[in-house]
């Protein structure tokens, strides 16, 4: 249940799928005969520098994926050079993962209800040293997800005698989550009043994502964050004008992986316009079907100051721990070398559309 999770959409899948296959079909111009000596895949993002125009994205359930999970996936993050991403719903705690990296990491914020807990969250961000707040938008309410019904998947999860029968079959997995204290929400048990078990957990959850959302909260959490304020979920450049007005760092493009709206476009589609429209004055990330270094390319020439991969690093987590997330990260970090040196460039920052064939994505 916890990959069919990860490897999975709302409704028909419709969004998912298109967040690849649009990608996909981009088409690369290639060029020869340039000297591609020292070749720069390094970038800036909100400041501070990193290998690549990339870093994980928030993926809440990470540490149902491997045990320990999201502290392991920020060690390899942070060895290969790149950001890593916290989610709310993580598994590990903020506290947990500022244990187990050096370095400043960013933290995903889901605005709930119960406002006094969104402000402790933010503190103990602000204390366990996060360099920038990621906001989500786009969950007020949660998008249907067959894969999850099907599974018995809630939240938190509880577990089926279905379920249980296939765990039975992954000793390793199984093994590695007894070996461990940490399995349930980290950042909400223990920190709410009245949530101590499972059943407390899953009635809190529920009531928590908040249909009243609004920028004013936006400009709440601005005057209360001291740091980077990143804003996730823009999909139209009506919001990505309002991102600026808010007065964020950057916003990034995302449709949530295809698992909120099914039908709406992919986040390559809905780049350009986006960029077109106020990449000037703010910095434009974008996630959604990033799995290879061409798909960091195609992003970044479509505009994108960097891109947030979340899938591609929870399956290297999932198949190998730390190690996995790290081979992921190599790979991806090798093919956006060489398909750069192959359309002619030895600089990612210099990449811009000129490398793509055809119009951009509409």
């Amino acid at each position: 249940m916890f990959y069919d999770y990860a490897d999975s959409g709302s409704w028909t899948e419709s969004t998912y799928r298109s967040n690849e296959s649009d990608l996909a079909a981009m088409r690369l111009r290639q060029r020869v005969a340039v000297n591609l000596e020292s070749r720069i895949t390094a970038a800036t993002i909100l400041g501070e520098p990193f290998s690549m125009p990339l870093a994980l994205a928030p993926v809440g359930l990470t540490g149902m994926m491997h045990a320990d999970g999201e502290m392991l996936a920020a060690r390899a993050a942070h060895a290969a050079g790149v950001q890593f991403t916290l989610s709310t719903l993580s598994i590990c705690s903020i506290e947990d993962v500022a244990s187990a990296v050096a370095r400043p990491f960013w933290f995903q914020l889901y605005v709930m209800r119960d406002r006094g807990f969104v402000e402790a969250l933010v503190k103990r961000a602000e204390e366990a040293g996060c360099s920038a707040l990621v906001v989500t938008l786009d969950l007020q309410v949660l998008g249907q997800r067959h894969k999850d019904i099907k599974n018995g998947l809630s939240t938190p999860p509880k577990p089926t005698l279905v379920n249980l029968l296939n765990l039975a079959t992954k000793p390793a997995w199984c093994l590695g989550m007894l070996g461990t204290r940490r399995r349930s929400f980290g950042n909400v048990v223990g920190h709410v009043r009245g949530v101590e078990d499972v059943t407390s957990l899953s009635d809190w959850v529920g009531q928590q994502f908040d249909l009243t959302l609004s920028w004013d909260d936006v400009a709440w959490l601005r005057s209360i964050w001291p740091r980077k304020l990143i804003l996730k979920g823009i999909l139209d450049p009506e919001d990505a004008r309002l991102a600026v007005a808010s007065g964020a760092d950057a916003l990034v493009v995302s449709n949530h992986g295809g698992r909120q709206l099914d039908g709406a476009p992919s986040t390559i589609r809905a780049l350009p316009a986006i960029v077109d429209e106020v990449g000037s004055a703010i910095e434009v990330l974008m996630d959604g079907g990033i799995r290879s270094g061409q798909d960091v390319l195609k992003a970044v020439a479509s505009g994108a100051k960097a891109v947030l991969a979340g899938r591609a690093a929870v399956y290297g987590l999932g198949a190998g721990g730390q190690t996995g997330v790290s081979k992921a990260l190599a790979l991806i970090r090798n093919e956006l070398d060489l398909t750069m040196a192959f359309c002619g460039h030895t600089d990612i920052g210099q990449v811009g559309r000129d490398v793509l064939l055809g119009d951009p994505p509409q």
